[in-house]
């Protein structure tokens, strides 16, 4: 990620156009606790370029399904990314990409 100051906080995620402005206050208390982990950080990082399922970033991230699963949710409140279920070879699979590839939050 990112960051360039110019009057309003700028936070690339990743490369490209569509970006999301905020302006209201419980939606930036909701991101700036989204983004003050370590882990959802490194979440957002691996999904940046191509969706991951739960249990891929799980094992990069050495950790349980159930931690990533709980920092995930929280990802998805605070509306950074979006999360879609596919078929897999032992039932359903959670999918998460960004939503976004841009976020400017505007005080």
């Amino acid at each position: 990620m990112e960051i360039i100051q110019t009057g309003i906080l700028e936070v690339n995620l990743k490369n490209q156009s569509e970006s999301i402005i905020v302006d209201s206050d419980d939606q930036i208390e909701k991101i700036v606790k989204a983004l003050s982990s370590r882990t959802r950080r490194q979440i957002l990082h691996y999904i940046q370029y191509a969706p991951m399922d739960v249990s891929n970033i799980a094992s990069r991230l050495n950790m349980t399904e159930a931690n990533i699963s709980a920092q995930i949710k929280k990802l998805e409140e605070a509306g950074l990314i979006i999360c879609s279920y596919s078929s897999g070879d032992h039932g359903v699979r959670k999918l998460s990409s960004l939503k976004y590839n841009k976020l400017i939050i505007s005080f």
